[in-house]
């Protein structure tokens, strides 16, 4: 009987180290993206916008390797000189979890390349990378009590931020049922809501992380995307209370005389208004309203995805 139980302890152990369970995935960390013009860039983002930059780091040449604009103490737009011309602006996306360690073990028992050790990058936070079905690279962050997201906390958002919260990244989709195998049903991602542009086929597809409220928008294409297009498809989200009085302060801001499109306020397809801005490299980011106009919900869309 003493064998037989030792047995089943061993098996349910094997079981165990086969099947981990998935860690916290708490919200979405950061948008990176390849920029042609990096003082062009922190115009945009840090005097139109009005966002902070906590720091940057240089290679060993001293040239700049990348540099970070604080949207709040766990979210961030990292901007990476460009390293060829007429290219995808999206360098990569980042979702923040609780156990990065977990996470990889997790991953891996579930059959994505994952890297043999969680690596602690250059600012102090453990973090590694995947990459999902349509090849974007997905930075998996911890952040760490010694790294310096938490070194600054509470630093650099005392300037005219247009926005306190990235609700949501727009990421391109060719096929929606691995996308929705990788991010739903591996990562916990809850789909909410779809949405289409024309009616007749699906154009997005919103999915909230299992342990927050920060979401990834799927952006649905058939054709492959233009260089132009591909900067509206992938991009950021920034909550806006009142998108009229955000309109109206931005067009006050010196920084506008050097934004050269008309600042315009709709109301989307998801009933909700907002706003498009786009920067120097053409990538758009999107303020909205958390609210519907009269706070119902839109209805979710029952349109096929495109073929």
């Amino acid at each position: 009987m003493k064998m037989i139980l030792i047995a089943a302890l061993g098996v349910s152990a094997a079981l165990g180290a086969e099947v981990p369970r998935r860690p916290k995935i708490t919200g979405v960390a950061h948008i990176a993206l390849w920029v042609h013009d990096i003082e062009k860039s922190r115009a945009f983002y840090k005097d139109f916008l009005g966002f902070g930059e906590p720091y940057k780091l240089d290679n060993p040449d001293g040239s700049l390797a990348l540099t970070f604009i604080k949207i709040d103490d766990r979210q961030y737009i990292e901007l990476f000189p460009e390293k060829a011309a007429g290219t995808d602006r999206l360098n990569h996306i980042s979702i923040e979890t609780d156990d990065a360690e977990r996470m990889r073990v997790y991953l891996g028992a579930n059959g994505v390349k994952v890297p043999e050790k969680v690596g602690k990058g250059r600012i102090g936070n453990s973090n590694f990378n995947v990459t999902d079905p349509d090849g974007h690279t997905v930075e998996i962050v911890q952040y760490e009590p010694d790294g310096w997201s938490a070194r600054e906390k509470g630093k650099f958002m005392d300037g005219p931020r247009i926005s306190a919260r990235m609700t949501h990244l727009g990421i391109t989709v060719r096929a929606l049922d691995p996308a929705m195998k990788f991010y739903r049903d591996l990562l916990g991602f809850q789909e909410f809501w779809r949405g289409s542009s024309g009616g007749t086929q699906l154009s997005w597809v919103n999915i909230r992380v299992p342990d927050g409220d920060d979401y990834l928008e799927l952006m649905l294409y058939g054709q492959t995307p233009s260089l132009a297009s591909l900067g509206t498809l992938n991009h950021i989200c920034l909550e806006a209370p009142d998108i009229a009085a955000a309109a109206a302060d931005l067009e006050k801001r010196p920084a506008r005389s050097a934004y050269p499109r008309t600042i315009e306020t709709k109301t989307g397809v998801n009933r909700k208004r907002q706003m498009n801005l786009y920067d120097p490299d053409g990538t758009r980011t999107e303020l909205m309203e958390p609210r519907t106009v009269d706070g119902a919900p839109a209805p979710s869309s029952n349109a096929p995805p495109p073929r």
